[in-house]
């Protein structure tokens, strides 16, 4: 019997992405060292081994001090090792977007209940780098028109197992939920799509509110 597991780590072990990106900008593309792949099978088979349906939350498109690094989105190598449990050769580093999300997972119930019950992916399940720093896939109009196609076929592959459609986050504010909402008005993934504040521009500019956010997220993803 296929589980998320299997469907998850078929899915990113056979990224096709476009071999050429305009204005600078290379791939982010952590898939390709085998290191990195066969820690993301781990982190699949603790936690996705099974088909029940699951929410998704989709971010923008990972980042270098993150999924960038584990291949696993919203997760950098210290949450890799502090609260799933998988060693790793990894830098021990963090990054703001995962503190939150860890967080969040943690005022839910813990990583066991969380992913039992959603998977947090991405728009673009790629990131992207242009003279060394992070850019979003909406950044750059050219960008956008090379990757869709991409996008488009990725966001097919991922929810053509057991997804729950009733409900889907944008997580990363406005830009990301319009364009995401926009193919959805295409492609009717799902029934409504829910922004969410991006979990950076909280712990960066709003950490006193870190708790109401938290509880923004536990709203959504509880009902």
């Amino acid at each position: 019997m296929k589980t998320w597991a299997d469907h998850l780590f078929s899915l990113y072990s056979r990224l096709q992405p476009p071999k050429q990106l305009p204005n600078d900008v290379e791939w982010l593309y952590p898939q390709r060292d085998a290191c990195v792949m066969k820690l993301f099978e781990t982190f699949l088979y603790k936690y996705f081994n099974d088909n029940k349906p699951r929410k998704i939350l989709l971010g923008i498109n990972p980042g270098r001090f993150g999924a960038g690094v584990t291949g696993i989105n919203f997760t950098a190598p210290r949450q890799l090792k502090e609260f799933c449990g998988i060693d790793h050769p990894f830098k021990m580093q963090t990054e703001l977007s995962a503190e939150f999300i860890y967080e969040l997972i943690c005022a839910y119930g813990g990583t066991k209940k969380f992913y039992s019950n959603f998977f947090i992916g991405s728009v673009c399940p790629l990131g992207f780098i242009k003279h060394g720093k992070n850019i979003n896939y909406y950044d750059d109009k050219e960008l956008v028109k090379t990757v869709e196609p991409f996008i488009i076929k990725n966001l097919n592959c991922l929810l053509d197992f057991n997804a729950d459609r009733t409900r889907c986050a944008a997580i990363g504010g406005e830009k990301n939920f319009k364009y995401l909402n926009s193919l959805n008005d295409r492609y009717k993934w799902f029934q409504e799509i829910t922004p969410l504040p991006h979990p950076r521009f909280i712990m960066q500019y709003r950490r006193k509110q870190k708790q109401q956010f938290i509880q923004q997220y536990i709203q959504f993803i509880g009902n």
